[in-house]
């Protein structure tokens, strides 16, 4: 739904491009999708039917409900287990809650981006932080899962700042976190401060070890992180400018973690030969993109396989001299 209900052009914003759509949704669309999802023969019933790339709940709600209607009978039929949203902080009240718990939404979004006023404010967000912390506790005490949406190397933050924003969302105990680092598309405001040279965006290896240490954080927290960078696809590639855009951008920082995690447990041992036994899923994570994980390890003197194991835990990793 690209920019759809958005009442602000932030800076940053080209949803057109984000969500690969310019068309604007119509009931048979949300149809169409969840009866293909059907009939690709996955088993649906633990997914949900998704609303992103506008702010749902500012949307005309005569449309709203068109859609939400459109969706229902496949949550009430059990093909999926509830319906998502995606929405702004200062577009969340009682009223809109009760009409979404009508429709059998399950689990809502919240596009905070940060958690610094000034931040905020210098995007055009048209919201402040205590907007959020509101929206928050009216979400928990309707019992819908919370998803908060964060975004590091807006224009007028750093390093420090997403770390702040990081903690107060822990504060806020959302279930789950999707991760944007900003990218510099065509036709934004922020494009516009690059080329003066009044922005600058992060360079793809400060993003990935910030979102890494932000992963982190929220994992120790029991948070679980759903997304790391934007999807690939769509129209982004052909709108994009400058900043840390990579289509396996959560890998790398996935693997960037694992390397972290390594290095300290290795510190221990003395230089030499090592297998690095991880989750079965996560061999590639710690093998690094190009073996670049193994090189590192390499240069420190310790000469390493990796192997995997259903026991091991993700992120953990069993260290066995060679």
């Amino acid at each position: 739904m690209p920019h759809e209900g958005c009442p602000h052009d932030c800076l940053f914003c080209n949803q057109k491009a984000i969500s690969g759509r310019t068309e604007k949704l119509a009931a048979a669309d949300v149809e169409l999708a969840a009866n293909t999802a059907i009939a690709s023969g996955k088993d649906t019933t633990g997914g949900e039917i998704a609303f992103f790339g506008g702010s749902f709940t500012a949307i005309d709600s005569d449309y709203m409900e068109s859609l939400l209607k459109a969706a229902k009978p496949y949550i009430d039929a059990g093909s999926f287990k509830g319906i998502r949203i995606s929405t702004r902080p200062d577009f969340i009240d009682e009223r809109i809650l009760s009409l979404l718990k009508s429709y059998r939404v399950t689990a809502i979004e919240l596009g905070a981006q940060s958690m610094v006023d000034e931040v905020l404010i210098k995007n055009h967000r048209g919201h402040l932080s205590e907007d959020t912390r509101k929206a928050c506790a009216l979400i928990k005490s309707y019992d819908f899962e919370l998803g908060l949406q964060m975004m590091t190397g807006l224009y007028g933050d750093n390093d420090e700042g997403a770390f702040f924003t990081a903690e107060e969302f822990i504060k806020l105990s959302p279930q789950t976190v999707r991760i944007y680092p900003t990218i510099v598309l065509k036709n934004t405001m922020l494009s516009e401060l690059y080329y003066k040279e009044m922005y600058k965006p992060q360079t793809l290896s400060e993003a990935v070890e910030l979102c890494a240490k932000l992963l982190i954080r929220f994992r120790n927290a029991g948070i679980k992180v759903i997304r790391l960078g934007l999807h690939s696809g769509g129209g982004v590639e052909p709108d994009y400018i400058d900043g840390p855009y990579h289509p396996a951008f959560g890998e790398l920082c996935e693997s960037r973690v694992y390397l972290k995690k390594a290095t300290g447990l290795l510190s221990a041992y003395p230089k030499g030969k090592y297998k690095l036994v991880v989750n079965n899923s996560d061999i590639s994570k710690m093998v690094g993109q190009k073996r670049d994980n193994i090189k590192a390890l390499s240069l420190m003197g310790y000469d390493c396989t990796v192997s995997g194991a259903e026991s091991v835990s993700p992120f953990d990793i069993l260290i066995k001299q060679m």
